[in-house]
């Protein structure tokens, strides 16, 4: 019986603080902004949004990488309510900086960095296993092929 290697890479992106702490688990990316308000199902973490590319996958106890948040401003009483729920995202990658999204990772209390120097977008892929440190605004990717 023979045992492949996995040959590891780890990329680390530094960026800017929104909230604090660290986490790390599965990234799970979309290059979709989300809708909060009808978007998603609060007590699951699962986007519900029709033409949603992740329509159907919750995003419970992941690291959640994506642009940002798009619709009203009950996108952070949804995902307020995912958190009561335990479904919310382990952390947040994002892109674009808005009021709702800035909202929204404080309402959850999970660590979140944005503005960071490279795309994330580009280089994490769902699966890579990604470390975040909201405090020190940095972010490692572990890139995993066997």
């Amino acid at each position: 019986m023979s045992v492949e290697a996995v040959a590891e890479k780890t990329i680390v992106l530094r960026g800017r603080k929104v909230v604090g702490g660290v986490a790390e688990g599965e990234a799970l990316v979309t290059r979709d902004t989300i809708s909060g308000w009808g978007g998603i199902h609060a007590q699951t973490g699962t986007v519900i949004e029709t033409r949603h590319e992740l329509r159907g996958v919750s995003f419970k106890d992941k690291i959640l990488v994506f642009p940002g948040a798009k619709g009203s401003s009950g996108w952070s009483v949804a995902f307020h309510t995912a958190r009561l729920a335990g479904a919310a995202p382990k952390a947040m990658v994002f892109t674009t900086m808005t009021t709702k999204i800035a909202l929204g990772a404080v309402v959850m209390h999970c660590p979140s960095v944005t503005d960071l120097d490279q795309d994330p977008l580009a280089l994490i892929e769902t699966g890579d296993w990604v470390k975040v440190d909201g405090d020190r605004g940095i972010v490692e990717v572990t890139k995993r092929s066997g």
